[in-house]
């Protein structure tokens, strides 16, 4: 067990979270229990024939769909959908997808305060989040607000199943990157930490199962269990490098935001080891292993995952830019931030190197 804090502040946010396969059916008791008469159904355009779909199920209280969510949630595309429900008259939300239309949804209601309802289809956890990251002019911004919390969240193992084998793995490594984080915030408690080190230990074991057997039922809903606690996490408390790398470089780079987690975990843990003895030796528990950054690491190998930035599209050159946005806006980290430290982790996650504690 780990040391108890002397002292913490826990906060639960106020979500409704109805989760089990065949859940998206009930979206419609959803709709009704928050008193809605008039929907609109958010979605990438991927994904614009399910959000289609679950329109035509909401018969006349849906006013249609607005399949323009973009990844990084950018602030013209939120523009856009303003009109759409000004001329609609629209009273509820409901995003269906990944974090690019979670964050669509969360944006919306930053703006008008509009109840929503998140039906996540990959594992990204931000639907559990009063969190909102919005990107204008290359640069991404984070905001905290109840108002962006989704009121009611339908987790359906049955729209995880033909989530692409590889986006499973980069989405699942990202959740677990929130619970890492979790573990060494500075407003950590004994509550998150338990939630941290089970999404971690259930994320960790279901997505090499589900590479290699996209279909395995049981694997999906543990990874699903997995991301609803990561992203309960995320919503709980602080993070730290990880994510102001992740923001940092997703934003202003325009990279895959799961592919970048993905490859930045091992080595912002890797950063922060000397500085989080009990966060390490939960996570060497949880790992079954004697080194957690290596065995993340290893973890996207196992899931087919990119583990080099020059092979997600980073350019080599923005190396020193992504230095010193990363060290800028100062932020806590259980770690001081040192330049020249910084650099080197920047240069092995472009070259694809293993993690190194230093």
């Amino acid at each position: 067990m780990a040391r108890l804090p002397e002292s913490f502040v826990y906060s639960a946010n106020a979500s409704r979270v109805v989760f089990g396969a065949g859940s998206v059916g009930k979206v419609g008791e959803e709709v009704d229990r928050l008193g809605l008469q008039r929907v609109l159904v958010l979605s990438t355009p991927q994904q614009e024939d399910f959000a289609l779909t679950v329109a035509s199920r909401l018969a006349a209280k849906s006013v249609g769909v607005f399949a323009g969510a973009a990844m990084h949630t950018p602030v013209n595309v939120t523009e856009q959908a303003m009109r759409y429900i000004q001329e609609k008259d629209v009273d509820g939300l409901i995003a269906i997808g990944g974090g690019s239309t979670t964050g669509l949804s969360k944006a919306l209601a930053l703006r008008t305060d509009l109840p929503q309802i998140a039906i996540p289809t990959t594992y990204a956890g931000s639907e559990m989040t009063p969190i909102l990251g919005e990107t204008a002019k290359g640069q991404k911004k984070t905001i905290t607000s109840p108002k962006v919390l989704p009121e009611v969240v339908i987790y359906d193992v049955d729209l995880t199943l033909s989530l692409p084998v590889a986006l499973s793995g980069t989405s699942g490594i990202n959740a677990i990157a929130h619970a890492v984080e979790a573990l060494y915030a500075q407003d950590r408690n004994p509550i998150i930490d338990l939630m941290a080190g089970e999404a971690i230990g259930a994320l960790a074991k279901a997505l090499p199962t589900i590479r290699l057997d996209p279909g395995d039922k049981e694997a999906r809903s543990l990874a699903l269990y997995g991301a609803w606690l990561a992203g309960t996490c995320l919503g709980a408390v602080g993070m730290s490098l990880h994510h102001k790398l992740c923001h940092t470089l997703g934003g202003t780079f325009d990279l895959p935001h799961a592919e970048t987690h993905t490859i930045m975990l091992p080595h912002a843990l890797a950063y922060n080891a000397p500085a989080v003895p009990d966060a390490i030796d939960r996570l060497k528990r949880v790992l079954e292993t004697d080194d957690p950054s290596l065995a993340l690491y290893e973890l996207a190998g196992q899931v087919g995952a990119a583990r080099a930035l020059k092979d997600i599209g980073m350019p080599e050159n923005g190396l020193v830019q992504a230095r010193a946005l990363a060290l800028s806006n100062p932020y806590w980290n259980p770690r001081q931030l040192d330049e020249n430290r910084i650099g080197r982790l920047l240069h092995r996650a472009y070259a694809g190197m293993p993690p190194l504690v230093e």
